[in-house]
């Protein structure tokens, strides 16, 4: 069956327009072999944007984000635009889609093929068939708090004001994610905070633990301070299924897992906002790694974390979990044969371009499909 969902494909600045082609390649593989389709179109955002327009969120692209079922996203950013005011920059961008599509959740799954076992920093069998997923609040806490900024004192010494704030409903909804979430997975989830020093961090622990006590009893919950977490993510990683935590700490602990996988190359994430009225989320898709402008067009860049990004569009934004998984099979088998792009290169294995690995994932779909 074809589906009549409208995808906007935003590829953005540096490598974002270059990964984004691999993703449009895979696009039609599923097109011509698998009969998913669905209404594509493109816009601009980010650095390319403000140069068009003057604004790396034009009101236009905005339009079209809210009219789509879904938004894939390349990447933004570059030393060109870092002269331009904070407001202008075009990270400034993500901030805009998020907030204004209300994209409160955000997936992070942190998943090693068994071919990159040796790829992290960490030891292999430490790593080893890990899957897990960190689900950070993405529209509140201490980036979006209020009062903030920075002000001069009577003495002339200046003092640098953010605001933690969390509400009930916000801690409820992610945490709602998170366990639904964890019902399709192993059943369990980590809550992380800092209730120990922190009230919102109390807030936090209380409001979880009242929405798993009242809702998902069945879910195995786990409290858990942050910096506790941090380091269980290098001791013992297998340890965690769902880890759902604030804004700050997510975006931190985010990191830390990304790293486990050997490359941020490798990782896609998603960011979902409420259920509409027909049960569908406004949902935004983009590969953790920046715009990496060193390498843009030198055919370097590792197309991956955005393909895999698509394939959490099928399964989030589109239910095509079968079409998903055939993506993931397939680019694992892809890494099993021993291609690599640079960032994941290593003594003894294939090198090949952004390009060569995106034809190399659609042969493999092929022979999936077959």
């Amino acid at each position: 069956m074809t589906s009549n969902r409208r995808v906007v494909l935003l590829a953005g600045d540096g490598i974002g327009p270059e990964v984004a082609g691999e993703a449009l390649r895979v696009v039609d593989w599923l097109d011509r072999r698998r009969s998913v389709g669905f209404d594509l179109s493109e816009a601009q955002v980010g650095g390319a944007a403000y140069d068009a327009t003057g604004h790396p969120l034009p009101d236009s692209t905005l339009e079209a984000a809210r009219a789509a079922d879904a938004v894939l996203l390349g990447a933004v950013g570059g030393p060109r635009w870092d002269s331009l005011d904070f407001s202008l920059r075009p990270e400034r961008a993500i901030l805009g889609l998020r907030k204004s599509l209300d994209l409160f959740a955000n997936l992070r799954p942190a998943k090693v093929f068994d071919a990159l076992s040796d790829a992290s920093s960490l030891k292999a069998d430490v790593l080893r068939g890990l899957d897990l997923m960190i689900i950070r609040e993405l529209t509140g806490g201490i980036y979006f708090g209020e009062p903030r900024g920075v002000e001069t004192l009577p003495d002339g010494t200046r003092r640098g004001v953010n605001t933690e704030v969390y509400t009930t409903p916000e801690i409820r909804r992610v945490g709602a994610v998170a366990f639904e979430l964890a019902r399709e997975r192993q059943g369990k989830v980590h809550s992380v905070e800092k209730a120990n020093v922190m009230e919102s961090g109390g807030l936090w622990r209380e409001e979880i633990q009242t929405l798993r006590d009242a809702d998902y009893a069945d879910v195995d919950l786990h409290h858990m301070y942050a910096d506790n977490c941090a380091m269980q993510l290098v001791r013992d990683p297998h340890q965690f299924d769902v880890v759902v935590t604030s804004n700050l700490f997510g975006d931190l602990l985010s990191d830390i897992s990304a790293q486990l996988t050997g490359s941020l190359g490798m990782l896609p994430s998603a960011s979902l906002g409420a259920p509409g009225p027909g049960g569908t989320r406004a949902a935004l898709y983009e590969p953790v790694h920046g715009s990496a402008p060193d390498i843009a067009g030198e055919g370097k860049a590792n197309p991956i974390a955005m393909v895999l990004s698509l394939a959490m569009l099928l399964r989030h934004s589109l239910d095509q979990d079968e079409d998903a998984e055939l993506i993931e099979q397939a680019v694992g088998n892809v890494l099993d044969r021993g291609l690599r792009t640079a960032d994941i290169l290593q003594p003894g294995f294939t090198a090949v371009s952004t390009e060569d690995m995106g034809r190399a994932i659609c042969a493999e779909l092929d022979r999936l499909a077959a």
